[in-house]
């Protein structure tokens, strides 16, 4: 059976706090919080869908629903709310009814990548049970150890076998539908899913990709996030048409409705905001300025 015959849909884990982020996330949830000319939860959905991929896209929402739900309904999103956080497994699983049976390709909401999950997809469908994206290292470096034969062997500190390779973690892998069933409500899905697995012998694999990644939990980190976006279109700044720019916008990236009358260098202007004063390394929203060091 095919990749995209087994994956019916797709899960983009979003439901944080924020908490690294503020004061940004005091102003829109993580997830929306713009990249280029998109949400960074956008630019995560389209890689879900890339080739059809993903033939139905669920999100998981608690801090601030009501940024993403409007975006979600023009998206063709379907959004699971979390009135309590329930963490990652619990979230994966109280969106079961909306993601249907069969493989879930998850997909952590603050991590961007051009990772294409066609690839993960292929090789998930010749394993079964849980395939991490992984990003290769050299033995025990990293959070995951792998074995010669492509099995996960370690997860973060908890180790079940010999170790030939290490790795990093994307935050983006594909959850079999037998391991679904055994979800719990709450809890995490390293710590609560994967690593009992682990130690049962269950099917915990690597796709090894060389695909860059970027978490957008921190300003600084949101910040790089915007010059890659930046650099893979090889644009030395961008501006949103409705955009007025009075000033030198190098490195930046300026959002639609934005007003920039002093020099804003390396940084990042929200939509519907006024730079006055010179902004370098930095973050303007309509209520918030943020400087990186």
């Amino acid at each position: 059976m095919a990749a995209s015959e087994r994956t019916t849909a797709a899960m983009v884990l979003c439901a944080g706090l924020g908490t690294r982020l503020r004061p940004l996330t005091d102003e829109l949830a993580k997830p929306m919080v713009p990249v280029g000319d998109q949400p960074a939860v956008a630019h995560v959905v389209a890689r879900l869908r890339l080739g059809g991929a993903a033939s139905r896209v669920v999100i998981n929402v608690h801090h601030r629903p009501s940024d993403l739900d409007a975006w979600a309904a023009s998206s063709d999103v379907i959004v699971s709310h979390e009135r309590e956080l329930l963490g990652t497994a619990g979230g994966l699983s109280h969106a079961r009814d909306l993601l249907g049976p069969g493989d879930v390709l998850v997909w952590n909401g603050d991590i961007l990548s051009p990772l294409d999950p066609r690839d993960l997809l292929a090789i998930h469908a010749t394993r079964g049970g849980v395939t991490l994206a992984v990003r290769a290292r050299p033995a025990f470096e990293g959070n995951v150890g792998i074995d010669n034969e492509g099995r996960v062997v370690r997860l973060r500190t908890s180790s079940v076998g010999v170790e030939t390779r290490g790795g990093d973690f994307l935050g983006v892998h594909v959850v079999g539908d037998e391991i679904r069933s055994r979800l719990p409500d709450r809890g995490c899905l390293i710590r609560d899913t994967y690593m009992p697995c682990l130690k049962r012998g269950d099917s915990i694999s690597a796709y090894f990709t060389p695909s860059p990644f970027t978490d957008i939990g921190s300003v600084a980190c949101y910040l790089e996030a915007n010059a890659e976006w930046l650099a893979a279109r090889s644009l030395k700044s961008w501006a949103h048409p409705t955009a007025t720019v009075n000033a030198a916008i190098d490195g930046s990236v300026i959002g639609a409705g934005a007003r920039v009358e002093a020099p804003t260098i390396n940084s990042v202007v929200w939509p519907n905001t006024r730079v006055g004063q010179r902004l370098c390394q930095g973050v303007a929203t309509p209520h918030s300025r943020v400087q990186v060091d």
